[in-house]
């Protein structure tokens, strides 16, 4: 197989402001590609994008909320406008949730469908005929909680299984126009995510309950983005523990769900009981 070459390739990255996301324009930008960055948080964008720029790389970014599909829609139009075309979506926007079901406000769920969920499909159906047109590649940033319940977090996993059911859906109904969609499944990973993470009444816990410093780092994570484009995987799972899990839970999913029971327990101020 040739090399892949990333160089002028157009690529959107959602939730591009910190984290994965940044770090994955980042990677893209090294091989030459115009990285568009989508994030809520313009202060964040505009200093990724001088970043990019003394790095002599192209770049658009565009405030985007991928919750409002109208934002997902003119997001994507100010890229074709720029570029003309879009070769690489990464859906990469996300957030999390830790409250036990009986406790948590409704809206948090709501909340991460929208954001998970449905800013995938937005930004999917949008850039989708320019993607299928160039061969090119959708990404789901996603977990191996989409592979199974974790408690604590129902919504982040009903959301993350909503995303894997449509990026494989979508993967066979355009297997014919050689459309490539993948789905990578990182571990733990350093960012900012569990301190944004949404609590029982909506609020952000603040301070993460894991040690951030034993975690993958971001950019190795971006690394495997990357990686996993040029050979064109399906599914991605980074961590050991995620590919056992993927395999397990359908021969001892009751081995699975009191392995999960206990990790999740065992945080600090954990709403698993």
């Amino acid at each position: 197989m040739r090399h892949y070459d990333f160089k002028n390739k157009v690529v959107i990255v959602t939730g591009a402001s910190s984290g994965i996301g940044r770090a994955t324009a980042l990677e893209f930008a090294r091989h030459g590609s115009k990285v568009v960055l989508a994030a809520r948080s313009a202060d964040k964008l505009r200093s990724l994008q001088d970043e990019i720029t003394q790095m002599g790389a192209e770049s658009l970014a565009v405030v985007t909320d991928v919750s409002i599909e109208e934002d997902c829609r003119r997001m994507v139009e100010a890229t074709i406008g720029k570029f003309g075309t879009i070769h690489i979506l990464i859906n990469n926007a996300g957030i999390s949730m830790r409250a036990s079901f009986e406790e948590v406000d409704m809206a948090v769920l709501k909340r991460l469908m929208d954001v998970n969920f449905w800013g995938t499909v937005y930004c999917t159906r949008y850039a989708l005929p320019y993607v299928v047109s160039n061969k090119g590649s959708i990404v789901g940033v996603s977990s191996t909680a989409g592979y199974h319940g974790l408690p604590g977090r129902t919504g982040y996993s009903a959301s993350k299984f909503a995303i894997h059911g449509f990026l494989e859906t979508l993967r066979i109904e355009y297997m014919t126009q050689k459309l490539h969609v993948m789905i990578i499944m990182p571990g733990f990973t350093t960012s900012d995510i569990r301190k944004h993470a949404l609590v029982a009444d909506g609020s952000e816990q603040g301070n993460s309950p894991r040690e951030e410093k034993k975690m993958m780092s971001a950019e190795y994570v971006a690394t495997w983005v990357l990686k996993g484009i040029r050979k064109r995987k399906r599914n991605k799972i980074m961590t050991v523990s995620g590919r056992f899990t993927a395999l397990l839970q359908r021969i001892f999913p009751k081995t699975i769900d009191y392995i999960f029971f206990l990790l999740m327990k065992r945080e600090p101020d954990s709403p698993v009981k």
